[in-house]
């Protein structure tokens, strides 16, 4: 599976693939536990092996606030935190148990340096982080919620019914009593 993701990308060879993947730590992380906690730098990206992941923040009001989803087969890391070893200003929790594989900022810093291919695969990842935050933006601008329900079910059918409707319903901007009546109306 991991190995998929990174042929997707057409920029490494058999032989790098091989190389780097020996350098990923496997991680367990149960239900509720986090990956990366508000304040702290990441200094780690994941490869999401199972699971699903949720990115909050905790709003002036004192609201939790999901924004954001990560599904199996996508990488995961606070991604301003990581580029800019800053305090990331988000949690990302898992909402089920999960497998990860993991790998350390300083082995990617290293990869930079010897490989040109790392610095295409980072120019790839950050280009579908902003199209990915693009989006967002417009649906959030654009869309109702029960068309960005139904965008993210369309997308994710196997994992959406896992998430707890409270997340859900925060992601959509709604309350969860709108949630079940939108849940009700859109069926694939």
């Amino acid at each position: 599976m991991v190995e998929d993701f990174f042929r997707s990308f057409n920029v490494f060879s058999e032989n790098e693939i091989s190389d780097f993947l020996q350098l990923f730590e496997v991680r367990k992380v149960h239900k509720n536990e986090f990956f990366v906690h508000e304040g702290d730098r990441c200094r780690e990206i994941a490869f999401i092996v199972s699971g699903i992941f949720r990115s909050y923040y905790i709003s002036d009001e004192g609201k939790d606030m999901t924004y954001c989803f990560r599904f199996p087969n996508q990488l995961m890391a606070s991604y301003s935190s990581f580029i800019s070893d800053s305090p990331s200003r988000e949690n990302m929790q898992a909402i089920t148990d999960a497998h990860l594989m993991v790998l350390k900022k300083d082995a990617i810093d290293q990869f930079i340096k010897m490989d040109l291919n790392w610095t295409r695969f980072l120019k790839m990842i950050a280009e579908q982080e902003y199209l990915e935050l693009e989006e967002r933006f417009f649906q959030l601008q654009r869309d109702s919620a029960a068309q960005r329900y139904a965008y993210l079910l369309g997308n994710q059918p196997d994992y959406v019914q896992k998430i707890p409707l409270q997340y859900l319903a925060s992601y959509l901007g709604i309350t969860q009593r709108h949630l079940s009546r939108i849940r009700k109306e859109v069926t694939l």
